[in-house]
């Protein structure tokens, strides 16, 4: 792996930073890819509960990197951002995102991929793409997921940007303060600690239910409950509640052991 990422674990919280600062940390084809292998590597990682998405120098992420448009194949750029705009919906641990800066284009469908993210006050957001006669197809669907379709239609059509309180009103951004990275940290070791069993069920119920009819979606949760209802995490989370202990979750046990 290259330098263009920096990876590194704090407990069972794995930070993930963004590093071409120089670039406004764009997006380009090499960073797509490293940052999908490193979120899918975490995503099958024991050892690790949470994963934090921060960025270096000023700016979380400016959006696709338009240089490297007029040299790389069309076919290559979208293929290893499909790959990176759909990865919300592929993991099944807690991804927060820190956010400070701008996050346009691109950058902005990295957070609506992020399931909790915290801005800076002086974080700015938009699809700005509309301005350079683009259209932000690949990260529409995940934006729709958090805001809405009609939102994101308005956002698309007027390329314009806003700040965090903005993002916050509509549901891209969950908190705001000035201290974003700690505090994205705090959630993400929080999360961590939580039973693995039970987060990865909830993921997957959240996607198996997703665009179901009523019906069909109500037979996925109980499907899904059954199975947690059934697992050690949940008999020990009814012991520690009647002996008003912390749980000690089995599945988070043999990951610890393992380490």
């Amino acid at each position: 792996m290259s330098d263009i990422l920096n990876l590194s674990r704090a407990g069972r919280v794995l930070r993930i930073a963004l590093n071409r600062p120089e670039k406004r940390n764009a997006l380009n084809t090499e960073l797509c890819r490293e940052l999908v292998a490193a979120l899918e590597d975490a995503d099958s990682d024991l050892h690790i509960g949470a994963i934090l998405l921060c960025a270096n120098g000023k700016h979380f992420c400016a959006g696709m990197d338009l240089s490297e448009v007029a040299t790389a194949a069309p076919a290559q750029i979208s293929t290893a951002q499909e790959q990176l705009f759909t990865i919300g919906s592929r993991l099944g641990k807690p991804l927060i995102a820190a956010v400070q800066g701008a996050a346009l284009g691109g950058g902005m469908g990295l957070a609506g991929n992020c399931h909790i993210v915290v801005a800076q006050p002086q974080a700015t957001f938009g699809l700005t793409e509309i301005r350079v006669g683009l259209w932000p197809f690949l990260v529409f669907r995940a934006l729709t997921l958090a805001v809405g379709e009609r939102r994101v239609t308005e956002l698309a059509l007027t390329g314009r940007t806003f700040g965090a309180e903005e993002a916050r009103a509509i549901g891209l951004v969950h908190e705001v303060t000035p201290d974003a990275e700690s505090r994205a940290a705090a959630i993400a070791s929080t999360l961590a600690e939580y039973s693995p069993t039970t987060i990865r069920a909830g993921m997957t119920f959240v996607e198996q239910a997703r665009g179901r009819d009523w019906i069909s979606a109500g037979e996925i949760a109980r499907r899904v409950r059954e199975e947690v209802f059934a697992s050690p995490d949940f008999r020990e989370g009814l012991r520690a509640f009647e002996e008003k202990r912390p749980p000690r979750w089995p599945s988070l046990a043999k990951d610890k052991a393992g380490e």
